[in-house]
């Protein structure tokens, strides 16, 4: 007779985030013993990570947090919402975010390659996804320079940890302006802090899209000019964040904003789980 009951199951389940028959046959195999169910979990699941490769994760958590003068965001990735708020799943995010900022990582290779209780990052995540039965991935990691930071995680739904997370390096100004502007970069998803750092070959493109729609449209060649310069304007605005309008206040831009409070940004970072 099995010396567990279903609060077990649903224990162990909570736990690792494995699917219902897993758990038991899990706890069949350890004779009740949450521990050793979970060590059954990760060798039978270490046979099957190889099948998962293929499939997709568009599910996860962010996490973030600031180490002396520089902060990290990283994305861990899983297959169901139902593991994303897993207790197994959520801790595994801080203990790979925790390797990833005492190593310095600036890559998502050499944030794999971080060192984790004797193993590498890589091993633990795959390890941990044959506990849990699904594909687990660290699919992105930013680390923003600055002299101070603002992190901002916002949860999509109640039930799920962070699905968007952003974070600002400044200097000057204040916390409360300072995560007032993370919360407006998880709105309004800049790419670029400044107009310079707009690779040259894209504002091109956008110049002859411009002027391309405009003869389109029959305007008249002596307004062309005018009328490209207000449109690129109008995509400066949309991927630059110290040109959009404030979410707080689309009156003023996000530079004056900045000004106003004696504020400048060193960088920033912002992730939402399953887009790129």
């Amino acid at each position: 007779m099995a010396k567990y009951t279903a609060a077990d199951v649903k224990a162990l389940r909570e736990r690792t985030g494995a699917g219902m028959l897993d758990c038991k046959k899990a706890l069949d195999g350890a004779d009740g013993d949450i521990e050793k169910a979970i060590e059954i979990l990760r060798e039978h699941g270490l046979k099957g990570v190889s099948k998962r490769e293929d499939r997709t994760t568009e599910n996860g958590l962010v996490a973030a947090k600031v180490d002396g003068e520089r902060a990290y965001l990283i994305e861990l990735a899983c297959e169901t919402d139902f593991v994303a708020k897993a207790e197994r799943f959520i801790t595994l995010g801080d203990t790979v975010l925790d390797a990833v900022a005492s190593f310095g990582a600036e890559t998502v290779d050499a944030a794999l390659a971080a060192p984790l209780d004797g193993r590498t990052v890589a091993e633990v995540i795959t390890d941990e996804s044959a506990v849990i039965g699904e594909k687990l991935a660290l699919t992105r990691i930013a680390k923003v320079n600055g002299e101070k930071f603002a992190i901002y995680l916002h949860r999509t739904n109640p039930d799920l940890p962070p699905q968007v997370g952003v974070v600002i390096g400044y200097s000057g100004g204040d916390s409360d302006t300072a995560r007032s502007l993370a919360q407006h970069i998880a709105f309004a998803d800049p790419t670029y802090l400044t107009r310079e750092d707009v690779p040259a070959d894209l504002v091109d493109k956008e110049h002859q899209i411009a002027e391309e729609a405009a003869r389109n449209e029959g305007k008249p060649e002596a307004a062309l000019q005018k009328i490209v310069e207000g449109r690129v304007t109008g995509f400066y605005k949309q991927v630059v964040l110290l040109d959009q309008p404030y979410a707080h206040d689309s009156k003023v831009s996000v530079q004056k904003v900045l000004d106003d409070a004696q504020m400048s940004v060193s960088g920033f970072a912002r992730f939402r789980v399953g887009s790129l």
